[in-house]
């Protein structure tokens, strides 16, 4: 297990060289001159220069690429641009409020797919699996900004039952307050999807020799399903969790956006919208790193739900 996790440990470092070398060229040249966008339209050459100077973009790119590197490796991307915060102050408090959203979304969303997947396992091919199909995909087909918008005036506005936006200090507050409808809309539109990856992840193995050797047996359907099919149907439901366990806390930016939650999220369009290069460059190294971890997490997770898978 050891020499597995550091020979995987290992292999990140090419992985991670390249997402470097590549956020290097899109920022450098890519973007375009930092420069000119901080100057504002009415700067002179002198200004530009003095900038470029400040910001190091002056240098010959191998030493961009050296500092670049030497910031990845001590964790220190410096200052944004546009509020003058350190990297390691805006990580820390935009990552809170993005978690205490995320989390329970996430718990939720895997808990309630898996359960109403192996319900269905029981109906399977019935009139209530197949409206069940037909009400995922007209969710699917609806928009997260109607979502958004329809919870906000009917559950906020009209009933008074959430606020329409906000976010306090206090974690208590926050997740009994003005997370819950954020948590509500991300289920609503993440459970369709999730509800018909499970429901295929758990037919596949309803499907297989081992459960009808189980039914000749005499086991009942509820164990078959519940001790057998889940057993092996977590793996591929362990894959989609957690490779998406990354990604959530840069997707869930028009939740954070239209609640006025400080997250990651939210931090990442307003990045975006000043040219705020250092907060998009660490974000998308965290981002990738992140991902890299969970993976290896994810291969840890197989074996310790399913014995027989080796990891080599």
């Amino acid at each position: 297990m050891l020499a597995y996790i550091l020979r995987r440990l290992w292999q990140m470092v090419p992985t991670m060289l390249g997402v470097v070398l590549l956020v290097f060229i899109l920022f450098n040249w890519v973007g375009g001159d930092p420069a000119y966008i901080l100057a504002g339209k009415m700067a002179n050459a002198d200004s530009i220069a003095n900038i470029r100077h400040q910001l190091g973009v002056d240098r010959p790119y191998y030493v961009q690429l050296g500092i670049f590197i030497e910031q990845i490796v001590s964790f220190d991307f410096g200052q944004s641009w546009s509020t003058g915060e350190t990297m390691a102050h805006i990580i820390t408090t935009r990552l809170g409020p993005s978690l205490t959203v995320l989390i329970p979304l996430t718990i939720l969303e895997t808990v309630i797919g898996i359960a109403l997947a192996l319900a269905i396992a029981f109906v399977r091919g019935s009139l209530t699996d197949r409206l069940l199909m037909i009400a995922c995909t007209v969710g699917m087909s609806v928009s997260i900004l109607v979502y958004i918008i329809v919870f906000q005036y009917g559950l906020a506005y009209k009933l008074g039952l959430f606020p329409v936006q906000g976010w306090g200090d206090s974690l208590s507050s926050n997740l009994l307050r003005y997370a819950p409808l954020p948590i509500l809309i991300g289920l609503a539109v993440s459970i369709a999807p999730t509800l018909r990856l499970f429901r295929s992840f758990v037919l596949d193995e309803a499907g297989q020799d081992y459960v009808r050797t189980a039914r000749a047996k005499g086991l009942s359907e509820g164990r078959i399903l519940w001790v057998h099919v889940l057993r092996n149907a977590a793996i591929p439901i362990i894959t989609y969790v957690m490779s998406n366990l990354p990604a959530l806390l840069i997707g869930a930016f028009l939740l954070e956006r239209f609640f006025g939650i400080p997250g990651i999220g939210r931090e990442v369009i307003l990045a975006v919208e000043r040219s705020d290069f250092p907060v998009i460059k660490a974000i998308t190294v965290y981002v990738a790193a992140a991902t890299m971890v969970f993976n290896l997490l994810t291969d840890l997770l197989y074996q310790a739900v399913d014995p027989r898978v080796q990891l080599s």
